[in-house]
């Protein structure tokens, strides 16, 4: 493993886990464990994810681990509404982690200088004052996801020891930016890296011409790993968090960390094609952070979004494959993107400013035709009858 300094001189591991998606918790188990053995320090969670403090907590309590890593969780900003709400959200994640302190405590997904100033109204200096004081919070920051001018502001406004940012070599001048990045740099910030691979966009779903460019240049290496030595390449970057899900994406991950070099001209030169191929493609800047669920309707945002994006990148079948499940075809009450009545519930939620409601209407328009309906309706009546009749000749 290979580490980078925080402001406190803590060796800080350039490969940190994101822990938002955590599936079955025995992988997690292993997943955690296998990490911490490989040398990551940084484990990443937030009061917001659904069981993920939950789950960190126990796993480090139980092997005894707590000491041996960095722990970074979240205050969920709209959630409170007076001074007392700090101490109660805080409290509750010391309890989920079964910890005393935190390393790291985040203004979680900050959207504006307004709402920093919000905070400030209600007394956040000095309950940060109080909570550093009694060492429960060793260093404190915030993620961020908002407009550069924004970010500079925020980043000015408080003597921050860390922040935390979305950049990859397609957002490279999204939100904080490169600018961004080097601001906080230069105040002697430590910046850590959200979407390092855009929700495994650029490790997955990458359209076959833009894995191709990569692999001309070097056949064997990852579009995962092309990413992040993209990162790693930049001194300004302390970490990259990766919200891994299984040992295997950890083991490649930590074989990208042990293979990393600096990047040659030839190698630089190459993610601008890339982006370029990828930029055709990708029509929806969804990562999957699942923030605009529940829909009121039931419609899986993420899901129809990667249907879509799909349908571009690798070809119209295999995106409308993946839509029939997400969009539940064959199911008597469909979830179309079309039951969208234009709430703006999610768009209340979504880091990525996307316009939902409209980007729901090109999704429908794409894979709603008549004739797909027709398709769609045909075959859900016959699945769910060859299903009743198995159910009555099984007796169920």
């Amino acid at each position: 493993m290979k580490y980078r300094k925080d402001r406190a001189g803590n060796d800080v591991s350039i490969l940190g886990m994101g822990c938002m998606r955590f599936k079955d918790k025995a992988e997690t188990e292993r997943m955690i464990l296998a990490a911490i053995e490989g040398g990551v320090n940084f484990f990443d969670t937030a009061y917001i994810y659904p069981g993920s403090e939950v789950t960190l907590g126990e796993i480090l309590s139980k092997h005894g681990k707590r000491e041996d890593v960095l722990i970074a969780t979240k205050l969920p900003l709209t959630k409170c509404r007076s001074f007392a709400d700090f101490d109660f959200y805080f409290n509750e994640s010391l309890k989920r982690l079964q910890t005393d302190y935190v390393d790291y405590y985040f203004m979680h997904a900050m959207s504006s200088f307004a709402q920093w100033e919000q905070l400030r109204e209600l007394g956040i200096l000095e309950w940060i004052k109080g909570k550093k004081a009694s060492g429960q919070i060793r260093q404190v920051g915030f993620s961020f996801h908002s407009t550069h001018e924004d970010f500079i502001k925020i980043l000015g406004d408080y003597d921050w020891e860390f922040c935390m940012v979305q950049y990859n070599y397609y957002d490279e001048n999204y939100q904080a930016g490169r600018a961004g990045l080097k601001a906080a740099a230069a105040k002697g910030v430590p910046v850590f890296i959200m979407e390092p691979l855009l929700g495994g966009r650029l490790a997955v779903d990458l359209p076959k011409d833009a894995e191709a460019a990569f692999r001309a240049v070097d056949a064997d290496r990852t579009p995962a790993t092309w990413a992040f030595w993209w990162l790693w390449d930049q001194p300004e970057v302390t970490m990259a968090l990766s919200g891994m899900n299984s040992t295997r994406i950890l083991q490649e991950n930590l074989k990208a960390v042990e293979d990393f070099r600096e990047l040659t001209e030839a190698e630089n030169a190459v993610y601008p094609k890339v982006v370029d191929i990828f930029k055709k493609s990708y029509k929806v800047p969804c990562t999957g952070c699942n923030y605009c669920l529940p829909c009121p309707q039931g419609i899986n945002i993420p899901g129809v979004f990667s249907a879509y994006n799909t349908s571009y990148a690798h070809g119209f079948f295999p995106g409308i494959m993946m839509y029939s499940t997400t969009a539940g075809v064959m199911l008597e009450k469909r979830k179309s993107p079309k039951l969208c009545n234009g709430c703006k519930k999610c768009e209340k939620e979504c880091p990525q400013n996307i316009d939902i409601t409209g980007e729901l209407k090109k999704v429908g328009k794409r894979f709603e035709k008549l004739p797909l309906r027709i398709g769609f309706s045909m075959v859900g009546k016959y699945m769910r009858k060859a299903k009743r009749k198995k159910n009555e000749n099984t007796g169920n």
